[in-house]
């Protein structure tokens, strides 16, 4: 069963940090882009963050940029999000999402199942 599954999500304050994982079971993820997306309660789903197969291109939306940074280790089948600097408006349930290409294009794509992200003082 291919699958992917978040973890790291949390309750942060403004101004701090959280490390969300995206990890897959029963395919290597080494052929795949990855994609974070996140829906906040109310509001449609958007793009975060994109990292191609190789980890060579990167994009992020513009409200994350300079905050926010993905990566990928293909040993441990594993992509990340670092996220800093943190503000309430990120609240949101974030997803990953694997594309069956160099680079994200909803081509053959696998959802994980979220992972809730709170930022409140």
């Amino acid at each position: 069963q291919l699958q992917l599954v978040e973890s790291g999500g949390g309750l942060v304050q403004p101004g701090g940090s959280l490390r969300l994982s995206c990890a897959a079971s029963g395919f290597s993820l080494d052929s795949y882009a990855i994609a974070w997306f996140r829906q906040a309660p109310g509001k449609e789903r958007e793009g975060v963050s994109c990292i191609s197969s190789t980890g060579g291109k990167t994009s992020y939306r513009d409200s994350v940029k300079g905050r926010f940074t993905i990566s990928r280790d293909n040993a441990k089948n594993t992509v990340y999000l670092q996220m800093n600097s943190l503000k309430p408006e990120d609240t949101a349930v974030y997803y990953c999402a694997a594309d069956r290409d160099y680079y994200c294009s909803s081509n053959s794509r696998i959802w994980g199942q979220g992972t809730q992200v709170t930022v409140s003082s």
